[in-house]
């Protein structure tokens, strides 16, 4: 404890008091070198990456309304599309159908033409063998009277009656 009954630390001594001023300012210089600078430099580098980040933030902000202005134009212009194009297909259905409506009456009026043409043929062929069929009546009775010789007007007439009868029969 000798020793130390001799030392004070908080006395002024010009000697220290000015080494403890070398040190120090050597201390800062060697920090402001080595520390400071590049700790200045670090954060004039993440200020700019911010400056930087909030710019590209701020353009793509502006391109996603740029793309949402678009989306909406395109969205807008396929609404349009769409819309024209059912119309034009209404349009075509309507189209198709009139066209549809407009044959089947076509066809119908032939086919009724037809229809009727067939009737009359037929009719003139059922009239056709009608008159065969009296001119072949007409004939065997002619014949049969012929053959059968009359000779009263009486029995003419009887004769005429049978065969009516005969033919009515058949």
């Amino acid at each position: 404890m000798i020793v130390l009954a001799g030392f004070a630390p908080f006395l002024p001594n010009p000697g220290l008091a000015l080494w403890t001023l070398v040190i120090f300012l050597l201390f800062w210089w060697l920090m402001s070198k080595y520390a400071f600078r590049p700790m200045m430099d670090g954060l004039r580098n993440r200020e700019e990456n911010i400056k930087n980040a909030l710019g590209e933030a701020e353009r793509a902000r502006e391109e996603m309304a740029n793309l949402k202005a678009e989306n909406e134009k395109i969205l807008a212009e396929a609404r349009e599309e769409r819309a024209t194009m059912l119309k034009e297909a209404k349009e075509a259905k309507t189209s198709i159908i009139n066209d549809a409506k407009e044959k089947a009456k076509e066809e119908a009026q032939r086919i009724s033409m037809t229809a009727k043409q067939d009737i009359e043929n037929e009719k003139q062929a059922a009239l056709l063998e009608v008159k065969n069929s009296v001119g072949m009546m007409a004939t065997e009775i002619a014949e049969k009277i012929i053959r059968k010789e009359l000779k009263g007007q009486q029995e003419h007439e009887s004769f005429v009656n049978t065969l009516v009868k005969e033919i009515k029969l058949n």
